[in-house]
């Protein structure tokens, strides 16, 4: 039975809950969504946004690419609590650190995904997330980031000049009517890293609120990742599942 894919679907995939290891010492709480009959043909390990400001692993995009890209992409979703940071899953050991410490966290999870073969691993950062992969995740196991609503607080021109040296694809996609940092302000300061790929979102705002900024973002980090896929399909064939409106964390 076909049926169209709404803000709360959710498809197949298979989901663990898995548990990584810091080098200081903690254990951090997250989740691992991989295509339910396929071996992935990509890895996504996705940084939530500020988690001050209520962000956390199911912060809505990220979720919602847990719930679908496994199923429409064939993509594993690698989702994790920094820090001190708690969602239904439970809570990760320790305390935020305004992204310095967090580098431990950035390495544990790109080291998970390494060690358990989870095939050409790219950084999907959200808000803070993007901070933490700008500063910590030049790693020689990932191939190269994605961006969402970059606010550049933290993250400074040491770090810009580092992506550019390394040369890894980034790809940073700015909201039009973003709070923090806006399109054209974006090419500019971005401009450092030479392969960096700007894409302004009309209409869109920092929180990606709303069906269509949602399948927009999943549908860019898709042709990204995987160049030469096709638009993803807003119906799908086959069984699903609802979830609740509690677990729509558009934070």
């Amino acid at each position: 039975m076909t049926s169209e894919i709404r803000s709360m679907t959710i498809l197949p995939a298979r989901r663990e809950e898995i548990e990584l290891h810091t080098a200081d010492g903690l254990t951090l709480v997250g989740e691992l969504a991989r295509p339910e009959q396929t071996a992935p043909r990509a890895t996504l390990v996705t940084l939530h946004p500020l988690p001050t400001h209520g962000g956390f692993m199911d912060s809505h995009v990220l979720r919602k690419a847990s719930w679908r890209l496994p199923a429409l992409a064939d993509l594993a979703v690698l989702r994790f609590n920094t820090r001190g940071t708690a969602s239904a899953r439970g809570r990760s050991d320790g305390s935020f650190d305004g992204g310095d410490a967090e580098r431990f966290d950035v390495a544990a999870a790109i080291e998970y995904a390494e060690f358990h073969d989870l095939p050409r691993r790219w950084l999907v950062g959200w808000s803070f997330g993007t901070e933490l992969a700008l500063m910590h995740g030049d790693d020689p196991a990932v191939e190269g980031a994605i961006l969402l609503s970059p606010p550049l607080h933290r993250a400074g021109l040491e770090d810009l000049q580092r992506w550019d040296a390394g040369g890894k694809p980034l790809v940073v996609l700015v909201p039009e009517l973003d709070d923090y940092l806006r399109p054209e302000d974006a090419h500019e300061r971005f401009s450092v890293v030479r392969q960096a790929e700007v894409i302004g979102v009309e209409g869109a705002k920092h929180l990606w609120v709303g069906e269509s900024a949602v399948r927009r973002v999943l549908d860019e980090i898709v042709a990204h990742v995987l160049p030469g896929h096709p638009p993803l399909p807003t119906t799908w064939d086959g069984p699903t599942q609802t979830a609740d409106q509690d677990d729509d964390q558009t934070r």
